[in-house]
């Protein structure tokens, strides 16, 4: 198995695409702790995998050393962190997130999940990792943190630096002369929970799930477990030479138009 005996902790794990790829590293062979806010809904997971879950708010450095710590405790190291934890800002309404009209208060809110989060996994993971020398971290990014989304500002923005941070810590990790490598992977239209405040019910569910794949040249909705295979890859020996690289797995959408050019 590719990741025999690897420890994993992997945030928002309670459900969607964290969930996904929790049970893809266990059947590679891992141990994995599944973390969330949710801490019901992370150990229904946990239990489902036969794993032990955790309560972790990323945006609290108060959590990530309580659960940094309990993993060296109990395990003895870290090899693998996967920061998912992640929120768009419409979970609770639809409230506008444009350059023009987005709040402060929300702007922020969306930082501390999606960046915050992200830079207190790797700044704990480092630390943790330096023990042995060694690790994979994966943070998650976005096709939305490559180019802009007005209507999602502070998202596509907390994408994009996570993409640029990841770089940072790759090229830090290195020239402290450990092998822990930093990778993001850049999803678009993965069909979770996270999008259903967007595409509701009703007999228009349907037309709306059309329309945001429409640009997709695959037109369709990615599932999470197809980002998982991409996470177990990028956790795994065989990307012993990937460091600081991005993957984007968003159906063609980065890649251009599928259009033929009209014949005259």
């Amino acid at each position: 198995m590719r990741l025999s005996a690897k420890i994993a902790l992997v945030t928002g794990a309670a459900r969607g695409i964290g969930e996904a790829v929790a049970a893809a590293f266990v059947r590679e062979g891992a141990h994995v702790i599944l973390t969330d806010i949710d801490e019901a809904g992370a150990a229904a997971a946990a239990a489902r995998l036969g794993q032990r879950a955790e309560r972790l708010d990323v945006r609290e450095e108060r959590d990530w050393i309580r659960v940094i710590d309990g993993v060296l405790a109990r395990e003895g190291r870290l090899d693998i962190l996967v920061n998912n934890a992640g929120v768009t800002g419409f979970e609770g309404d639809m409230r506008p997130h444009d350059p023009e009209h987005a709040s402060l208060e929300d702007w922020r809110a969306v930082h501390a999940t999606n960046l915050d989060g992200t830079f207190l996994g790797c700044k704990h993971a480092i630390r943790a990792m330096r023990k042995q020398g060694a690790g994979s971290i994966i943070n998650m990014s976005s096709r939305s943190g490559i180019v802009g989304v007005p209507g999602a500002s502070a998202y596509a923005s907390s994408k994009a630096a996570i993409r640029n941070h990841t770089k940072s810590v790759a090229l830090y990790c290195a020239g402290e002369g450990l092998n822990i490598r930093c990778n993001s992977v850049h999803p678009a239209a993965i069909l979770t929970p996270m999008w259903e405040p967007m595409l509701g019910e009703g007999p228009e569910r349907e037309q709306r799930m059309k329309d945001f794949v429409a640009e997709a040249p695959l037109k369709r909705f990615g599932t999470p477990e197809e980002v998982a295979a991409i996470c177990v890859l990028l956790a795994s020996d065989e990307a012993a030479y990937m460091t600081g690289s991005e993957i984007h797995i968003d159906g063609g959408i980065l890649a251009g138009s599928a259009a033929s050019p009209a014949r005259e």
